[in-house]
This record gives C-alpha cells, structure tokens and sequence, in this order.
C-alpha cells in the first residue's frame, strides 16, 4: 500500500468503528461477558493506541532515529503482519498495562470518538510529510511486536481498529 491507500484505510476503518460506536445505546456501549471489554473500553483501549501511534508520528525524525534506530529490513506486506499479529494473539499475547482500559461510562462516548477521529487525522496529515522511503526506513516500537517500521504502524493501524470492531460486533452479535 501507498500512503494515498494507507490514508484512505485508515479514514474508513476509524469512521466505521467511531460510528458504530457512537451508534450504541448505553446498554450496549456497556454490555461485557465474559470478561471480555465492553464496547466502551474497546473505545478506550483504540484511542490509548491511536495517541500513542500520532506521538511517533510527532516526533522529529531525528529523534525516531536516535531513539528507536533505523530499519535493517524491508517491511512487510499488510497480509504479513496480520498474520503476525493473529500469531502473537494465538500464542497468548495480550495488551500492555498502559493500554488496558478501566471501566468507561457512557457519556464519555462522544469525547472518546471525537478524540479517536482527530488523532487518526492528524496521523493521516502527518503521513504526508513523509516520503515512501521513510515510511519503510524509521522504526517505532510496538509493545507486542517489537519494532515497526512506520508503514507496518499503520498496516497495524489498519488492522487494529477493525479488529476491535469485529470484537465489538461479536460482543453484542451484531
């Protein structure tokens, strides 16, 4: 994927989880079984991931250098790394504590979608200001798999956020 492709995958996949989301009534945005998040707390836990992902995005590209180095490999295909991280779900990975929700009450909903989309455009806008190379050179740290170059963040993006959509859908068997 290109950054024009990239950009448009991510416009569309946090619009359709931010409207589902905002479509709940409280019952559902609330709804968990066993011990699985609500739809609330999956909210919660995409924008925990979405700020952390346009910090890297913020940073001076130095910076990502000095800190997290620079790729030593091509990046992989979004297939790729789906299937690397499908791997390392079904090996029993599971989310850092800096990215594990508390309980979400349902008047945060529209403050959390809100957050959501702003965070993904600016990630969206930022994109722009790098060159396809870049986007394969600099890396960023992913808690569950390791270092990323900055396209296979965003190929995680992608994926990520539909994810939890499915595991919201799931959830409420819709």
């Amino acid at each position: 994927m290109n950054q024009h492709d990239i950009a448009e995958n991510l416009e569309r996949n946090y619009r359709a989880f931010t409207g589902l989301i905002i479509s709940l009534n409280e019952e559902q945005f609330l709804f968990t079984k066993d011990n699985k998040w609500s739809a609330g707390q999956q909210a919660e836990h995409i924008l925990r991931s979405v700020k952390a992902v346009n910090l890297g995005f913020t940073l001076p590209r130095f910076v990502l250098k000095i800190s997290f180095g620079a790729s030593n490999r091509p990046s992989k295909t979004f297939d790729a790394l789906v299937e690397r991280y499908k791997e390392k779900l079904a090996a029993g990975g599971k989310s850092s504590a800096r990215y594990i929700p508390k309980a979400v009450a349902f008047h945060q909903r529209k403050n959390i979608c809100e957050h959501i989309v702003r965070f993904n455009e600016s990630i969206c806008n930022k994109l722009n200001s790098y060159s396809e190379i870049q986007l394969d050179t600099y890396i960023l740290p992913h808690p569950l798999l390791g270092k990323l170059t900055l396209r296979e963040m965003l190929y995680f993006n992608i994926h990520h956020v539909k994810h939890h959509e499915m595991n919201v859908r799931e959830l409420l068997k819709l």
